[in-house]
C-alpha cells in the first residue's frame, strides 16, 4: 500500500524489507554557532572549520544540526558554513544532502580559492594568513599589520594584532616570540596576550632565550627570512659586526656547497 500511495507499482514491495529500527543517539557538541540576538528573520549560522580529511563529516554535521533543531526548536531559519583550507580536503559524501548544497542552505568556502589577501577586508585577509606558505606569510603578515595599524583603532586593533601573532606563533613553531617581533617590527606585540604569556614562560624557564648563544642561533633563521643585518642587530641587541660575521660565514658555506 505504501508504494502504491507514492505512485510506484505494488510489486516494488518485493524489493524491500520492512522494519522498525531504534537509533541510539550519540552525544554531539556544536562548537561554532552564531545565534541572532533579536530579529527572528536573521538565520542561525552553524560553522564548521575543517583542516583535515573526514569522509564522514556531512553525516556528523547534519546529525548535529537536526538534533539542535529538535532540542531547541528555534524560530529563526538556519544556514550552515563549512570552511576548508582547500578543496582537496573536502572528501565527505554529499549524496544524501544534495538539496542542501544546491539551495545554498549549506555553503562551502575554500580559503585558497578566495584570491589575493590585499583585495579583501582585514578580517578575511587575516583568515587567509592561516594557509599561506612561510615565505608568503611573512609578506602578508607585514601588510596586515600595517593595514591594521592604519585602519583600525582601539580594542579591535589589539585583538587583530593578537590574532596575527597567534597565527605566526603556530606557523613558525621553532621561532621565539622575540624573533617574531623582530621580523615584523611590532612594538605593539608587547601588549598582546600571547606576548605576555611568552614573557611569563620565559621567566619560568630561565634565561636561556636571552643568552648570547640563543641569540647567535637565531641569526641564521632571521637572515633566511630576508631581514637586514641592521634589523637583526637591533632586535637581538647584537653588534652589527657580529651579525655580519655570521652572515659571511653562511655565505662561505653556501659557496662551498655549490663548489661541491
Amino acid at each position: 500500500m505504501f508504494f502504491e500511495l507514492i505512485g510506484n507499482q505494488p510489486q516494488t514491495a518485493a524489493d524491500y524489507t520492512f522494519s522498525s529500527i531504534e537509533i541510539k543517539q550519540t552525544a554531539f557538541r556544536i562548537d561554532r554557532v552564531f545565534l541572532p540576538t533579536q530579529d527572528e528573520q536573521n538565520p542561525i549560522y552553524f560553522v564548521e572549520v575543517q583542516f583535515q580529511t573526514d569522509a564522514e563529516i556531512y553525516f556528523r554535521l547534519f546529525s548535529e544540526f537536526f538534533l539542535y533543531l529538535r532540542q531547541y526548536q528555534p524560530q529563526n531559519p538556519w544556514r550552515g558554513v563549512v570552511i576548508y583550507p582547500s578543496r582537496s580536503l573536502d572528501t565527505g559524501d554529499t549524496k544524501h544532502y544534495t538539496e542542501f548544497f544546491t539551495s545554498q542552505r549549506i555553503i562551502r568556502i575554500y580559503l585558497d580559492e578566495l584570491g589575493e589577501s590585499a583585495s579583501f577586508p582585514i578580517g578575511i585577509a587575516t583568515i587567509k594568513l592561516i594557509i599561506e606558505d612561510e615565505n608568503k606569510a611573512i609578506l602578508t603578515a607585514k601588510e596586515l599589520i600595517d593595514r591594521t595599524q592604519q585602519e583600525i583603532s582601539n580594542e579591535k586593533q589589539r585583538q587583530l594584532l593578537e590574532l596575527v601573532e597567534t597565527i605566526l606563533v603556530y606557523k613558525f613553531p621553532r621561532m621565539s616570540r622575540k624573533e617574531i617581533e623582530s621580523m615584523f617590527s611590532l612594538s605593539d606585540l608587547k601588549q598582546t596576550k600571547v606576548y605576555q604569556e611568552g614573557r611569563e614562560e620565559g621567566r619560568e624557564e630561565g634565561r636561556e632565550e636571552g643568552s648570547l648563544e640563543a641569540k647567535l642561533e637565531s641569526v641564521p633563521r632571521l637572515l633566511a627570512l630576508n631581514l637586514t643585518v641592521e634589523q637583526i642587530s637591533q632586535a637581538l641587541n647584537l653588534t652589527v659586526e657580529t651579525v655580519q660575521q655570521i652572515a659571511q660565514g653562511m655565505q662561505n658555506q653556501n659557496d662551498e656547497n655549490k663548489r661541491r
